[in-house]
């Protein structure tokens, strides 16, 4: 089935059905993950046209992110299901370091996708493909997927966005340096967190960083702080774009609800300093509740806690 309405913004990665804990009673709470699919869904909320490219599996974690992607407004028409290969799952438990994350996703239909599955007219179409280093972690072949869809992108004046989202219980540092770098240097905007970016650049300073993933190519950065906000440049410019406060539970999903949000909105606008002042509400808006999806802010909301945060 074809889209019925070209998306502006196309994510390319791997769903995972999450399963978190909450700090109340201990519970596991199901929900649905995966950092590129919650970034779809966050730029949906925000009011982009947004697509989805993945493989899932023909199973009922499969059918529930199907379902998902049609009630947040995600175009799944390219996504595709493989009848011999499962929908991938994680666990989020919290302690005093923070969250942490246990996966089940070794085999799973994502990882299984390879270079000619990736769509030509789809992503040429698009204004922006978002990718990350998660979906380059989880298989050869996926990486491989990525770097074609970039290769797609670039050939059709499609923008490339990527998040290096490092995951060294996926790959190790030298590896994860290596094909990060490599994808960062055929990107436009670069798109890192700032823990992230010390161990893959050698960095400290925020703003050694940002210089970093220009010299590399991209033409836009930005590097979020946490609570600090964003460090966003480009060649000409660069400001710290600064956060709300809120009263923060679970931080699961804030990077993902960042990159959302911040591509729909420079997409909209073309500014990405207010394109970052946006997404750095709603990242901070999607931690007040447990999960990744559910907390996700819409359009309205981030509007009026920002509003408020000026007045």
């Amino acid at each position: 089935m074809m889209a019925t309405v070209q998306p502006d913004i196309v994510c390319l990665g791997e769903p995972l059905l999450e399963f978190n804990q909450s700090k109340e009673d201990g519970r596991y709470l199901p929900g649905h993950g995966g950092d590129t699919s919650n970034a779809a869904i966050a730029a949906a909320r925000a009011g982009a046209r947004v697509g989805y490219l993945t493989h899932i599996g023909a199973d009922e974690f499969g059918d529930s992110f199907m379902k998902l992607w049609e009630s947040e407004g995600v175009d799944g028409s390219r996504v595709r299901r493989d009848p011999s290969a499962h929908t991938g799952i994680y666990f989020v438990t919290h302690g005093p370091e923070g969250h942490s994350f246990s996966y089940f996703r070794a085999g799973s239909a994502a990882s299984r996708m390879a270079p000619e599955d990736m769509p030509e007219d789809y992503i040429a179409e698009a204004r922006v493909l978002h990718v990350s280093g998660i979906s380059q972690a989880i298989s050869d072949s996926a990486a491989d997927a990525v770097f074609r869809a970039i290769e797609i992108a670039r050939a059709n004046d499609t923008l490339v966005s990527y998040d290096t989202n490092l995951r060294l219980k996926l790959w190790p540092l030298t590896r994860a340096r290596a094909m990060i770098h490599a994808a960062m240097r055929l990107c436009d905007i670069a798109l890192p967190g700032l823990d992230d970016a010390h161990q893959l650049t050698g960095h400290e300073d925020p703003e050694a960083i940002v210089d970093f993933y220009l010299e590399l190519g991209a033409s836009l950065v930005a590097l979020t702080l946490g609570p600090e906000g964003t460090l966003v440049a480009t060649p000409e410019r660069r400001e710290r774009v600064p956060g709300i406060e809120v009263s923060p539970v679970d931080a699961t999903a804030a990077g993902d609800t960042f990159d959302g949000a911040f591509l729909a909105e420079y997409v909209r606008t073309g500014d990405p300093f207010s394109a970052a002042r946006f997404a750095n509400a709603a990242a901070a808006l999607s931690t007040e509740g447990y999960g990744a999806v559910a907390p996700m802010p819409r359009r309205a909301q981030v509007l009026d806690a920002i509003g408020a945060g000026q007045g």
